[in-house]
């Protein structure tokens, strides 16, 4: 078993995969999370329960959280029974949610007064990614603790980058969200057109992944669209919670992003209509509401 001691903290789709990677290589886990359900299924493989945020981190050498968004960070690293009342130097602290740049070098210069070395470390790969340990992480952060965490994260992921200092893994991730973002508004529309031109989406689907058009979205969620299949790996809520935080930092970048700005009103939408907690290849449902139509989905019937 691995000497170090790791804090899990939110055991949700993709945090528990991760967790569990984990105590299968033999570190010892001690796992937090607001939904006892999902801790009690961590702690039935092997995971230590915890009753906040503060004991996961207590004993442990590092302390990894995976919630949904920044205040959720924020209320687990500075709010009572945080990891901030149980730091102390040498402590590793890996921030693995999807945040926003500002808030994670926030965090971390707090944590830095206590001699806490921290990365922030977001995924991509959605529950796929997790449960096969192969996401893809990116890092930011000082480049030693980067190297020291390392064989840690590989348990978790298959390509890890360091992106450079403090807050530029959120940055990498934001830009990750917005070409993942994009490639499932053109693969709606390119499904929709087609069918309502009365080609079957099996055969767009077919011809698309063997040409330019092909990405991994494309792979992995293609086939589950044309069937109607949209069982979260990662919910459209929280890609809706991503992109505001991409129109975020570039308004204070000054950067120009016109079709993020149209993929985020594509997706506010979606939750408008309902569809918040669905995969986020859900947007074509948007596209089918515009265009008066439904691909042909099995089991379903046709609008």
């Amino acid at each position: 078993m691995s000497e170090l001691k790791i804090g899990f903290i939110g055991i949700g789709i993709m945090g528990y995969h991760m967790a569990n990677h984990l105590i299968k290589s033999g570190y010892q886990v001690a796992a937090y999370d607001i939904n006892t359900e999902a801790l009690d299924r961590i702690v039935a493989d092997g995971a230590i329960r915890t009753a906040s945020p503060k004991e996961a981190a207590s004993g442990s050498n590092v302390v990894i959280t995976m919630v949904p968004d920044s205040p959720h960070v924020e209320a687990a690293v500075l709010g009572d029974k945080g990891i901030l009342e149980a730091a102390r130097p040498g402590m590793v602290f890996i921030d693995m949610s999807t945040i926003a740049p500002a808030t994670s070098i926030k965090i971390g210069e707090v944590l830095s007064e206590k001699r806490v070395k921290c990365l922030d470390a977001p995924v991509s790969g959605g529950e796929m990614g997790a449960k096969n340990a192969s996401l893809s992480i990116m890092v930011g952060g000082e480049l030693d603790v980067y190297q020291e965490m390392l064989p840690l994260l590989s348990v978790m992921g298959k390509t890890i980058t360091h992106c450079g200092a403090a807050g530029a893994g959120q940055t990498v991730k934001a830009c990750n969200q917005i070409q993942v973002a994009l490639n499932f508004v053109g693969m709606a529309e390119a499904f929709v057109l087609g069918e309502k031109a009365g080609v079957d989406p099996e055969i767009i689907l077919k011809v698309l992944s063997g040409g330019y058009a092909q990405t991994r979205v494309m792979d992995v969620r293609g086939p589950k669209v044309v069937k109607g299949e949209f069982e979260p790996g990662f919910k459209s809520r929280f890609h809706y919670k991503d992109l505001g935080i991409i129109m975020d930092t570039a308004k204070s970048l000054n950067v120009s992003l016109p079709a993020t700005a149209l993929a985020q009103q594509l997706f506010s939408s979606l939750l408008a209509n309902g569809y918040g907690d669905l995969d986020h290849s859900a947007v074509i449902k948007v596209i089918e509401l515009l265009s008066n139509t439904n691909i042909q989905h099995e089991g379903e019937e046709h609008r």
